[in-house]
């Protein structure tokens, strides 16, 4: 074993880039036929499959490192993700303090907490302490001018780049409990979470993303009736049922990577790409009321780190809190 990394987690790896490549060779045959012209949705296909080479490539590596490694990539994704959102989010000259505390400061304690495995500390500093603290920083400031607006801006900034997202390295520590029958906030002597943790967190990523990418083909496919036309025309009621149900199945096939029974896969699978949905419906909501179609241009193909982050924003915490309440002694 090196890093996180075991045989198992390997094994995982190796079919991860069978899939890829088999995309990058389909894509290959496509680009080659459709060599001179012009198509948006051949550029876009290309240009989504090299940024899951990255992602795959680079999630690997940290998880090579180690948990420490795992952690501050996801800190560095949660900073980038509250960029992105402040970058189209109206903010007062009266915020730039409290933004310094969002940005700066609140994330940086919350992800030690979570390094440090103290679950206690990471569960309430950010919807308690940090909940009622920004708010009466922004009073401080004195700027009373659509305050509720700013106040609850900073308040949902903060809950899904920060807190939620944490919740996907998060999902490391669950063996932990589960195996010990303990919150890992009686400290970091209960160590990390292992492969088994790294499975675990490899288990949601890939079934969420997996979920998604279903969602798309299922939809181009068969999509004709829109489940919120005002909201995101492109997505169908075909697609999320399709992309659902496609990745549940992959979900309960990949129970042996996890502690559970396949039915019980499938189930935290289901309940994950479903949340995963709806993470991302209202995130098109945001988009639309700001009228910009990415929250930023990061990664290509996919628009900014919200884009791409934003099903497991919602799916990490439901999966994280599930296991925990009915998986542990």
């Amino acid at each position: 074993m090196i890093g996180l990394i075991d045989a198992t987690v390997l094994k995982l790896f190796l079919g991860i880039g069978a899939i890829l490549v088999l995309a990058s060779v389909i894509a290959g045959i496509l680009s080659y036929a459709n060599r001179g012209k012009t198509s948006s949705t051949l550029k876009n296909l290309n240009q989504r499959i090299w940024a899951w080479w990255i992602m795959a490539f680079g999630l690997a590596i940290t998880l090579l490192i180690g948990e420490t490694a795992v952690i501050i990539l996801f800190l560095l994704l949660s900073f980038l993700a509250l960029r992105e959102f402040l970058t189209i989010a109206p903010t007062h000259r009266s915020d730039h303090k409290t933004l310094v505390w969002l940005v700066y400061v609140i994330p940086v304690i919350n992800y030690w907490f979570l390094w440090e495995h103290w679950y206690g500390a990471f569960a309430v500093l950010i919807p308690v302490y940090a909940f009622l603290f920004l708010p009466i920083r922004n009073a401080l400031a004195g700027d009373t001018n659509s305050f509720l607006q700013r106040a609850a801006l900073i308040q949902w900034a903060l809950m899904v780049c920060v807190y939620a997202i944490s919740y996907i390295p998060a999902t490391m520590q669950l063996p932990i409990m589960m195996s010990d029958g303990r919150d890992f906030a009686e400290g970091s002597t209960l160590g990390s979470g292992g492969p088994e943790g790294a499975l675990l967190m490899l288990f949601l990523v890939v079934v969420v993303q997996l979920s998604d990418v279903f969602q798309y083909v299922w939809g181009k496919t068969l999509g004709k009736h829109p489940v919120a036309p005002s909201v995101s025309p492109n997505k169908t009621w075909e697609g999320l049922i399709g992309g659902v149900l496609t990745a549940t199945a992959i979900g309960a096939g990949l129970w042996w990577i996890t502690p559970f029974a396949w039915w019980q896969a499938a189930l935290l699978a289901f309940v994950s790409c479903l949340m995963g949905f709806f993470g991302g419906l209202v995130m098109s909501s945001i988009k639309r009321d700001r009228g910009v179609k990415d929250f930023g241009a990061t990664i290509a193909g996919h628009g900014g780190i919200m884009d791409r982050l934003d099903s497991l924003s919602f799916s990490a915490p439901v999966f994280f809190h599930l296991v925990r309440f009915f998986f542990t002694a």
